[in-house]
């Protein structure tokens, strides 16, 4: 991040502080800013610009200028609640919004702090990087929740750099958090091609599909999209609030790029006549997917493969029981493999995720026509798990920490690919022994198909092996009783239903 976008973050953050007082939370207080910013660069868009503003003048910017006190305040929660009724870009981001700020003096101060910046003067860059700012510092309040839609980003760029988008694709996240993966990409596209008039319209306002379940994150994500320059004209949303596992869209994507949701089960929350609150486990049916099941993460599997057009490509961050859990875990595998080329699995490490617990890989794969034939060929693993300790402050993951996977992938022709390991289980094989692949017939032959491999030593087991640092040691106990837990929550749902 550039000095003056860590700099304008810092001002709008220590803001925070001031509210968090009144029991604003960061969550609450990134949203307030959302609906203050789009309301600012829109009156900026016709102050400065001359262009026409898509805020009608009863609720734009100038309009809260000169208010103060009670009259501020209801004004204010006037714009938000008619501004989110209708279609479009603009009922997306004001969609249900409430304002969470119950002082209209620290209101005033909040719209004095946001109108002491000509935001529209800044770079498009400059302006993404301070939202993405402001969102990591979102994520990094774990009680919030907030961590579980926001993707580690040099994870994102490794894996944009291996997908390669292109100009005149388009790109789908199913579960597009805050919009990661569609940002990455539209900076991918930029950054490597001279687009001509054409292909920048169609990168800004139809390359990028979204879909988003919670209206709260559908909003910061459209934002952000907004302020990197997709979908900025105003007119149609980039992202859908709705649930994107209910049925297919009816429309097929060149590239889809998602990390769906960690939950495992989908499941519904009723009160009975009674007045008793049950979970019910909902089974997602629809004709499109190879099997029936209440595993959110294989119906997310399955789901990607349906939208990818014959010949796309696709890269799913998918938990670890997909890999190996049985019966419709099984079968989503064996159909995957068979109909699409599965040709390369990073395995992650943990402590890379701000949703504690998490133990995660990604899948790539592209779409096949189908036949008797199994599209999947070798199957290449990367092993970034075994022997690696990362933690989100001390030890965080960096883009470089990816390069030799990117190097590994050999994104400019995956079909020329070298392995490095030896075969030699030797102690200390470290990084050069992380790339290898397995046959389809290899694949086929492990019980119910299971795609948990691994083969490293790991070191830590090793009797003369150091102890960690305290830290990491403490680190990893959170990660394994997390992940415990949940398992242990998902058993009692289990006996419950």
């Amino acid at each position: 991040m550039t000095n003056e976008s860590a700099t304008i973050v810092q001002r709008l953050w220590n803001y925070c502080n001031v509210l968090r007082d009144d029991g604003v939370s960061y969550g609450d207080y990134v949203e307030q800013l959302t609906y203050l910013l789009f309301l600012k660069m829109d009156d900026e868009q016709v102050t400065l610009s001359g262009q026409p503003g898509a805020i009608p003048p009863a609720y734009n910017w100038a309009s809260l200028r000169d208010l103060e006190g009670a009259e501020l305040e209801r004004h204010y929660r006037t714009i938000l609640t008619d501004l989110g009724k209708g279609s479009g870009l603009i009922p997306v981001i004001f969609r249900k919004a409430q304002s969470r700020i119950q002082d209209p003096a620290k209101l005033r101060r909040l719209i004095t702090l946001i109108d002491g910046e000509t935001w529209t003067g800044l770079d498009m860059d400059v302006k993404g990087e301070i939202y993405e700012g402001l969102l990591e510092k979102n994520a990094q309040d774990t009680k919030s929740g907030a961590g579980q839609y926001f993707t580690p980003r040099p994870l994102i760029q490794a894996i944009v750099d291996v997908m390669r988008p292109e100009p005149g694709q388009t790109i789908c996240d199913p579960a597009a958090g805050t919009g990661g993966f569609l940002i990455a990409a539209h900076d991918y596209v930029t950054r490597h091609y001279r687009l001509n008039r054409n292909q920048y319209e169609h990168l800004n306002h139809q390359a990028f599909h979204g879909w988003e379940i919670v209206d709260n994150t559908a909003r910061l994500c459209v934002m952000n999209l907004y302020l990197h320059g997709i979908g900025a004209n105003g007119g149609r949303s980039p992202i859908r609030v709705d649930d994107s596992l209910a049925s297919h869209p009816g429309e097929y994507f060149d590239v889809v790029l998602t990390n769906p949701p960690f939950g495992k089960k989908s499941s519904v929350t009723y009160i009975t006549d009674e007045g008793e609150v049950r979970r019910e486990a909902q089974t997602v049916v629809r004709q499109d997917f190879w099997t029936s099941t209440s595993n959110k993460q294989l119906n997310f599997v399955q789901h990607v493969r349906s939208i990818v057009k014959i010949h796309g490509r696709a890269a799913v961050v998918v938990p670890d029981n997909v890999l190996f859990e049985g019966g419709a875990g099984e079968t989503v595998r064996r159909k995957l493999l068979h109909e699409c080329d599965v040709h390369t699995l990073l395995r992650l490490p943990t402590g890379i995720f701000y949703a504690q617990g998490v133990k995660a890989n990604v899948l790539f794969f592209d779409r096949y026509p189908g036949g008797p034939t199994a599209a999947t060929k070798t199957l290449w693993i990367y092993d970034l798990r075994t022997n690696q300790d990362f933690t989100l402050k001390q030890n965080p993951l960096t883009r470089a920490g990816l390069d030799e996977f990117v190097a590994c992938y050999n994104p400019a022709n995956r079909h020329a690919r070298t392995p490095t390991w030896s075969g030699q289980a030797a102690p200390g094989a470290g990084p050069a022994g992380r790339w290898r692949p397995f046959t389809y017939d290899e694949l086929l032959a492990r019980d119910k198909v299971n795609l948990d491999i691994f083969w490293l030593r790991d070191e830590s087991l090793e009797e003369s092996a150091h102890l960690p640092e305290p830290d990491v040691l403490a680190a990893d106990i959170v990660e394994d009783l997390e992940a415990a837990l949940e398992q242990f929550r998902l058993i009692a749902d289990d006996l419950g239903e």
